[in-house]
């Protein structure tokens, strides 16, 4: 698998995990039950930091290779 697949593996998960934060948002907000839409809010802050790291991850990969690109440093060794 290539640097590029890689990125394009990444950005579809960082957009499914997305999409779920969304559809757990509307659900939270339509609940009624204090405790429920309290697991709702913690699932949600499991995920973004999920999210954040997809995300990150697809630029990185995606632009590896390229000169201008100023690498992240939370992945350089």
């Amino acid at each position: 698998m290539t640097l590029l697949e890689m990125s394009r593996e990444y950005r579809e998960s960082a957009e499914s995990i997305h999409a779920r934060v969304v559809e757990l948002r509307t659900l939270e907000r339509a609940q009624s039950d204090g405790e429920a839409a309290c697991r709702l809010r913690r699932r949600i802050a499991e995920l973004m930091p999920l999210w954040r790291e997809m995300r990150e991850l697809a630029v990185l990969t995606g632009r590896y290779y390229d000169r201008s690109y100023h690498k992240n440093e939370r992945y350089t060794l």
